[in-house]
């Protein structure tokens, strides 16, 4: 077997005598997998009915008789003009009532019936045909669902929305309960007074956009679904995947989707793109995404459908990769993980869009930075094969819950500086640096297995996870809480006090009030630390206090405490701090990195389950480094000689 390498291919972008061009580069390339057909929908139906394959079974029997595989996709993220221009209906409608046009991709409601019904249709077609065609390997469905279109306000998307509280609630008396709608006298007294939570004059109901959030992940998930069940049925025992954007896309409960995307002949997959204006580095930003794919995949191998052989085009500030960042980037998803890695796109576009965004093929041609750097990854992949299989597994764990998250970002909060998703990947970063593996983990999980667990941001909890936690620090576990956690149940209704209120108990503090600090103050702490963004007015009943404030709003109170295994903090505390702290509570739990090495140098392990191990080695910095360690460079074939040049990469195999 072989770990994958390839693309997004879109012939349709070309004349036909340029196909002939990329078979060659291919094979020039290592190409073993391409994904066809994710745009093609208007190229494939150009009118309702009229379904031409013609040059889809030439571009398919090309690439098979080339020795490569095929990703086929359902083109359903991109519904052609005649569609949408015949039912308008299907059009998606903004918060204001704004209903917008075609001319894009995802131009869509996810609740429309009709949308719904042509996918299918486009669906059904082409699983018919091409069922047991030896060259598909997998079924790609759609493609990245929400990027563009997360949520519709349309009559269509209310009439759902209604249908899904029924279910959840019941009656009328539990949705009102639920939402606390007796507040600004927004009780409900009939089903038809529901609607989503549309343009209004001041703040919407917190639960009902926290339900809303929850209805279009479920309305989205219901469309892949239909398109994958479809598909089985026809094409049994062929491998379905969808590309999931697990680190740049927060609009879906991704935990229920990797439910749907883990068993036999299912295949969780990702596309990653590094963030110019995110704080983090770089290869932070590959870990988390890799790290937190995996544990959508229950840790089983996953695959990276999609990344950037340089820069992209839909930033403000789009930079291109340094040398032999392509391969860094492309081999660090595989070491925690992955089953390959694939790029958008294979050619670059010519027009369009993303003309500008790299490519495996760029504008410059194959005399080029890219193309060569393409070529050495494809041999360094196909040196890998003998890692296939093989897991990455962590000894502490992330946790991350969406309803949680989406709660805390409603209007009126205390600080609009508290953002889940952002601390929730600072602290991974933090772990990073530390040199630790974490995975990313729901506060419902089994936490049995792992040595630490931190809870970043946590706001919302239910009770069951509440207890769950409380329950793995009673089985000798270690959990380290952030600020502004466990306050409210997930209704969003604030828990009796003291506060907070699920975690009070477990940690031994109570809080008394939120002090919030201006953009850019900090506070100092009483061990030389720092803390900004937030601090509370802290007491510690039952816990000792590890620093306290030393200026600021609550000078002299309690800013970090431990009781037992439990550790809470009251504030944000600042890079350096975080890093220190995380990495102290680390090593006294027992979670050490995957193998000492110097700064700049990255370690992450794969490990078969017959005992065979795989350590992969990153030098991120711009020197020489020397790692002791033992085995076989799998990327030279030699004996690892200790020596790791700057920006450049080592897989050993152990023993």
């Amino acid at each position: 077997m072989a770990l994958h390498y390839g693309g997004d291919y879109n012939p349709e972008q070309w004349p036909e005598e340029v196909w002939a061009d990329d078979l060659a580069l291919m094979r020039e390339a290592g190409v073993n997998l391409v994904s066809v057909g994710i745009f093609s929908w208007a190229w494939l139906e150009p009118a309702e009915g009229r379904y031409e394959f013609d040059r889809l079974d030439r571009i398919i029997d090309g690439l098979h008789r080339s020795g490569v595989q095929v990703s086929l996709a359902t083109p359903t993220a991109s519904p052609p003009a005649w569609f949408s221009h015949a039912h308008p209906e299907a059009m998606p409608v903004e918060r204001d009532g704004r209903r917008l046009t075609y001319g894009s991709r995802q131009t869509f409601c996810p609740s429309s019936p009709v949308y719904r019904q042509a996918a299918i249709r486009m669906t059904e077609q082409l699983a018919r045909r091409y069922h047991d065609h030896p060259a598909i390997a997998m079924w790609h469905v759609h493609n990245e669902y929400a990027c563009a279109n997360a949520h519709c306000y349309c009559d269509v998307t209310a009439e759902a929305f209604r249908g899904w509280l029924r279910a959840r609630y019941q009656s009328l008396d539990g949705l009102n309960d639920a939402w606390g709608t007796a507040f600004w006298s927004q009780t409900y007294t009939d089903w038809a007074q529901v609607q989503p939570p549309r343009a209004t004059t001041t703040s919407s109901n917190p639960c009902q956009v926290l339900d809303f959030k929850r209805f279009s992940s479920d309305e989205h998930l219901a469309n892949f679904i239909a398109e994958r069940d479809l598909i089985q049925k026809l094409s049994p025992g062929v491998t379905i995947t969808t590309n999931l954007m697990a680190s740049s896309c927060f609009n879906l409960d991704y935990w229920a989707w990797g439910r749907e995307l883990t068993g036999p002949d299912r295949l969780a997959s990702n596309d990653h793109y590094l963030l110019a204006d995110d704080p983090r580095e770089g290869p932070a930003q590959v870990a988390f995404a890799a790290d937190f794919t995996r544990s959508l995949a229950g840790g089983a191998p996953w695959l990276l459908m999609e990344h950037s052989t340089s820069a992209v085009n839909w930033q403000p500030h789009n930079l291109a990769k340094a040398p032999r960042q392509l391969i860094r980037d492309s081999l660090g998803h595989v070491a925690r993980g992955s089953e390959g890695a694939l790029f958008f796109q294979w050619r670059a576009s010519r027009a369009g869009s993303e003309k500008w965004h790299s490519a495996m093929v760029p504008h410059a041609g194959t005399d080029s930075k890219v193309w060569r750097e393409v070529v050495t990854l494809g041999g360094h992949l196909a040196k890998l094969s003998e890692v296939e299989g093989s897991r990455t597994v962590a000894d502490v764990a992330v946790l991350l819950d969406y309803s949680s998250a989406w709660a805390q970002e409603a209007e009126n909060q205390p600080s609009t500086a508290m953002v889940a998703f952002a601390e929730i990947t600072r602290w991974h970063a933090a772990l990073w640096r530390a040199g630790i593996t974490a995975d990313v983990a729901q506060p419902g999980a089994d936490l049995s297995g792992y040595r630490l667990v931190v809870a970043p941001s946590l706001y919302a909890v239910t009770d069951n996870d509440a207890a769950n936690m409380r329950s793995y620090v009673e089985g000798g576990g270690t959990l380290v809480v952030g600020p502004y956690s466990g306050l409210v149940d997930e209704y969003d209704k604030v828990r009796p006090a003291p506060l907070p209120g699920a975690f009070s108990e477990l940690l031994g503090v109570r809080v008394e009030e939120f002090y919030p600090l201006r953009p850019g103050d900090e506070v100092r702490l009483d061990d030389g630390t720092a803390g900004a963004v937030w601090t509370e007015a802290m007491h510690a009943d039952g816990a000792d206090v590890v620093a306290r404030y030393a200026d600021g709003p609550v000078a002299g109170g309690p800013a970090v405490t431990r009781r037992g295994a439990a550790w809470y903090l009251s504030t944000r505390l600042t890079d350096p701090a975080l890093g220190a702290l995380l990495a102290s509570v680390a090593a006294q739990a027992g979670a050490a990195p995957a193998h000492p090495v110097p700064s700049d140098v990255e370690a992450v392990r794969r490990r078969h389950a017959d005992g065979r191990s795989y350590l992969f080695l990153f030098n991120h910095g711009d020197a020489v480094a020397t790692v002791d360690a033992t085995g076989t460079d799998l990327l030279t074939g030699a004996p690892w000689a200790g020596r790791l040049d700057a920006g450049s990469v080592a897989v050993l195999r152990e023993g």
